[in-house]
């Protein structure tokens, strides 16, 4: 097993042992993975594609991870990364090869880089900065989202 999906197993682990702040969905099935990927244009790296599956959306207060989710309000509508990254790049003109996986008020947004997968298919976490031209020089914060979701929670928790 990789480091970023041993660090989302970990992330798994915190959030289920902390149940009492922490909060989750009930994960995302296959096929709405899927369209969610289609929908952005990209492939979600494995340790995030974990974490979806496994809940969907969760928050380990006061981080959030958006994820992927739909709402009886927004009916079939994909909310979470998907959301994020197709208004970022209408709104922000975020460049097509980074995934939105969290608004933030430190970073403001954190991406995954698609563009630089490792042997792993991990994509590196960066802070991008909209309206600087390709993101300018950006802050990397993790080599993947594994890593980047478990330093989030254990700083979150202690």
């Amino acid at each position: 097993m990789t480091s970023g999906l041993q660090a989302a197993e970990q992330v798994i682990g915190l959030v289920r042992a902390n149940e009492d702040v922490a909060h989750h969905g009930d994960g995302c099935p296959p096929e709405v993975i899927a369209r969610a990927e289609a929908e952005m244009g990209l492939t979600f790296p494995p340790s995030y594609r974990r974490l979806i599956e496994e809940f969907g959306v969760w928050e380990v207060p006061p981080a959030e991870f958006p994820g992927v989710y739909r709402t009886p309000a927004r009916g079939d509508k994909l909310l979470g990364s998907p959301a994020y990254t197709l208004e970022d790049r209408e709104r922000m003109a975020l460049p097509h090869r980074f995934m939105v996986v969290m608004h933030d008020d430190v970073w403001d947004v954190v991406v995954l880089d698609s563009s630089e997968p490792d042997q792993h298919g991990e994509y590196p976490v960066y802070a991008w900065n909209p309206g600087i031209p390709d993101g300018g020089r950006m802050e990397k914060l993790a080599d993947s989202f594994g890593e980047f979701a478990l330093n989030e929670c254990r700083q979150s928790l202690s």
